[in-house]
């Protein structure tokens, strides 16, 4: 009977180590091995759907484009979360901007200026939206005015609603470009900004903001803000536009709130075939709301006549 024959340890890894680096071999060229998965023998490609890297690792194909477009999704959603009227006067904003940009100054202060002769005897209707549309070239300024104009719009719109705040945009125009007319403004942009302002500041006059570094009352606002473009170019015509907006937002904010509580008849109001274009839910928030306060009113009269 042969004696059994006995492995050194030595040979006994470089025949384990061997094994390994031929089932690795097998595996890299997508031939069989000894671990196979559930359901059956499949054989693996280098050119699969499962791509993967020298670390093993799977390359994920398009994800920075999914990602891209992902990103494009939200912003193009946060832009139609905007109120409707202030969304399109921002996108107005943009679109005479990047204009300005290819024409150059010249070109559009000629086409987009509020020019009288060309307004009444060529008929040019757009000027005056060209005008409450430009904020100047792009700089710091800018993208501050622009800011100023998505918050104070907004805010304006969110609270007494688009019919509204439609008709106040159109009470603005028509009495800045009478007063940019006579002054010889052709621009009146941020005139409108500082009215938005004014009307928000004088709907709540002692509440306290920030503004830069200062805590002011809200009234005091729109003088804060004149007195900062005044500061920043040294010339106190810069003043001349936010005058204009202080007093065309207060004429709108003394017929639309103070004067019908003198007696006098509210007459900027909102009609109805806008309000129901614009804001079809705002007639049955009013029933609702009147319907609550004669059912208040009916429950104290009860009270009172059983004598609590």
């Amino acid at each position: 009977m042969a004696p059994p024959a006995f492995i050194l340890p030595s040979e006994g890894l470089e025949i384990t180590h061997s094994l390994s680096i031929l089932n690795a071999m097998l595996d890299l060229r997508g031939g069989a091995s000894k671990k196979r998965r559930k359901g059956g023998s499949r054989t693996a490609s280098l050119h699969g759907t499962n791509k993967k890297t020298a670390t093993g690792r799977r390359v994920v194909s398009g994800s920075k484009k999914e990602e891209k477009k992902s990103a494009l999704g939200e912003q193009f959603s946060k832009y139609k979360d905007i109120m409707p009227l202030t969304r399109i006067y921002i996108t107005l904003v943009g679109v005479v901007t990047g204009l300005s940009i290819v024409l150059g100054e010249e070109m559009t202060q000629g086409l987009f200026a509020l020019d009288p002769v060309r307004l009444i005897y060529g008929l040019e209707l757009w000027r005056p939206f060209t005008a409450a549309a430009f904020l100047g070239p792009p700089s710091i300024g800018w993208l501050m005015s622009a800011y100023y104009l998505f918050e104070y719009g907004s805010a304006l719109e969110r609270q007494y609603g688009s019919a509204q705040h439609l008709l106040f945009l159109f009470s603005q125009i028509v009495l800045l470009s009478g007063f940019s007319i006579f002054f010889g403004q052709p621009f009146f942009g941020s005139s409108i900004i500082t009215s938005m302002l004014h009307v928000l500041s004088r709907l709540m006059p002692t509440q306290k903001v920030k503004w830069l570094i200062f805590t002011v009352p809200y009234w005091a606002l729109p003088y804060g803000l004149m007195a900062a473009d005044v500061l920043q170019d040294g010339n106190a015509a810069n003043a001349l536009p936010h005058v204009l907006g202080i007093l065309t937002g207060h004429f709108y904010f003394f017929h639309k709130f103070v004067w019908p509580k003198l007696g006098g008849e509210e007459w900027l109001t909102a009609p109805g075939i806008i309000t129901r274009l614009l804001d079809p839910d705002a007639r049955d928030n009013a029933k609702n709301a009147a319907n609550s306060a004669l059912r208040s009113r009916k429950r104290k009269k009860g009270r009172k006549l059983g004598g609590k």
